[in-house]
């Protein structure tokens, strides 16, 4: 999990650096067709048969799945470009309180006074990180918070579908609704990627279909409750590259709010995982 990680954050410095210089939305349609190239070659070495993979009885929540991740992956891209890597991963860090928030009406799961106390002060620390005054709230605060929420439905979405389906079948899911979503859109925003960028193009569609492949046999071996603490590890790593390669800084309020968010999603994953067994 924490190579997957470190992958996840490489390709996201990749993806800003490709972003300043290219269209975002032809850059993660590349992503996408990149993705289902390998998808489809590694049909040919899969024991069961592409029709068993994607056998499902809920299709149209497992494409949904795939629309929002895709949307989302454009959006938090040209965040990248507006804040960097550093502010972007430290208000999307909240994602995992989101989730617990939705999981209560989406997915009957109850919470106590705790719980319900650490996202309350989860959320102060967002507000920390975002630093409200008298000035407006940026508008690539405003993307991050909304790439926050819509990877929580993903991964509501996904915790859903899970009771039906297999962590492959929903892996080729999302594959292909984000295929299908960004290859509609490049019928009406395209920009050719420049030459010089070919290569990081390549390295960045690697990585991405390299990281979640990786995500899924990690999901096979061990649970989510246990792997999810690793993923804030995306913060460490997305830090240091936007510190070390774009110049980026990291100031108090940031580490406070974050520390702050970070304490709040670990204590309400570990209370997850009491009550699941009992402890």
């Amino acid at each position: 999990m924490v190579v997957t990680t470190f992958m996840f954050s490489a390709m996201d410095g990749v993806s800003r650096f490709l972003a300043e210089r290219n269209n975002v939305f032809t850059l993660v349609t590349m992503r996408y067709w990149f993705i289902a190239m390998i998808m489809i070659i590694s049909c040919l070495f899969l024991k069961n048969s592409l029709t068993k993979i994607l056998y499902t009885k809920q299709p149209y929540k497992q494409f949904t799945r795939g629309l929002i991740l895709s949307l989302n992956n454009c959006l938090v891209v040209y965040t990248f470009t507006l804040l960097g890597l550093v502010e972007t991963h430290a208000i999307i860090a909240c994602y995992p309180l989101i989730v617990a928030g939705l999981s209560v009406p989406f997915l009957g799961e109850k919470f106590g006074w705790r719980r319900w106390t650490a996202i309350f002060v989860g959320f102060v620390g967002v507000i920390i990180i975002l630093r409200p005054s008298t000035n407006i709230i940026s508008e690539g605060s405003i993307f991050a918070l909304i790439g926050a929420v819509m990877f929580a439905v993903y991964l509501i979405l996904t915790r859903y579908v899970s009771r039906q389906d297999s962590a492959i079948t929903s892996f080729f899911w999302t594959g292909i609704g984000g295929t299908v979503t960004m290859s509609i859109i490049s019928l009406f925003i395209w920009n050719n990627i420049l030459e010089e960028d070919y290569l990081w193009l390549f390295i960045m569609c690697l990585l991405s279909a390299s990281s979640h492949f990786m995500m899924v046999k990690t999901l096979q071996v061990a649970e989510a409750s246990v792997i999810q603490p690793f993923s804030y590890l995306q913060l460490v790593f997305g830090s240091i590259i936007g510190v070390t390669i774009f110049s980026e800084s990291i100031n108090s309020m940031i580490v406070i709010g974050v520390i702050i968010v970070i304490g709040s999603g670990l204590f309400t994953t570990w209370r997850e995982y009491k009550k699941k067994y009992n402890i």
